[in-house]
């Protein structure tokens, strides 16, 4: 995303008008969803302008973001895996109602794909269960995306599986969603939460920033580095 995020944090941009984590935040608040963490890494000093709109957020700090994939992010704030929603940052939310808090099983949000994609892909069984992940995409899945919900008990098992993946077997190049997806699925019994593909937007580059916000193609403007 450089040399958008320079001087800012990726959920920081803002994408017309409205910093990116901030769409998530509302979206948690429109839902009753009040405890809300925030895991900073890069950057972090800059998440403290955000407790100016919303005093009652809690920021964590990851001190090993620079060395370790998020995987490191989600065990600074294991002490909140029971009864959780976890998101990643840079998604920009157009539907509240895909973070809402009820839900059947444990499990990720997804939409159902029959064209090729390199997203990570699921396939469930007829029970609507989690049978198989790819990470290089295919086609005829559920496209993961970065929301994803975990009961008390599936909460309880993720924390356990993420600290004996990173304390012990010292895994610090891995993305969290490995863990209860390739490292340990046999501990979980995960569904998806399905939803349409323009409800949410994950922006992983600065050629998908320049497409939703055009702006950002003329990088004098002061939304850079607000």
């Amino acid at each position: 995303m450089r040399p958008v995020t320079q001087y800012l944090p990726k959920p920081l941009i803002r994408v017309n008008g409205k910093r990116m984590i901030e769409t998530i935040i509302d979206a948690l608040y429109a839902n009753g969803i009040g405890e809300i963490h925030v895991v900073t890494g890069y950057l972090r000093e800059r998440f403290t302008l955000l407790k100016d709109r919303y005093p009652e957020i809690d920021l964590i700090e990851n001190p090993m973001f620079d060395t370790c994939n998020n995987i490191s992010s989600l065990y600074a704030a294991r002490q909140y895996l029971e009864d959780v929603m976890i998101l990643d940052g840079d998604q920009i939310i157009y539907d509240p109602a895909i973070l809402r808090a009820e839900y059947e099983r444990s499990g990720y949000n997804a939409v159902w794909t029959d064209r090729e994609t390199k997203e990570w892909l699921l396939q469930l069984d007829d029970t609507g269960t989690v049978t198989s992940c790819s990470r290089t995409g295919g086609r005829n899945g559920w496209q993961l995306y970065s929301i994803s919900r975990w009961n008390r008990e599936d909460g309880r098992n993720l924390r356990a599986a993420v600290e004996e993946t990173f304390e012990k077997k010292k895994e610090r190049s891995l993305y969290w969603d490995d863990v209860p997806l390739f490292c340990y699925p046999e501990r979980f019994r995960l569904g998806i939460m399905e939803m349409k593909a323009e409800d949410v937007i994950e922006i992983d580059s600065y050629d998908e920033l320049v497409s939703v916000a055009p702006e950002y193609k003329d990088l004098r403007s002061s939304a850079v580095i607000e």
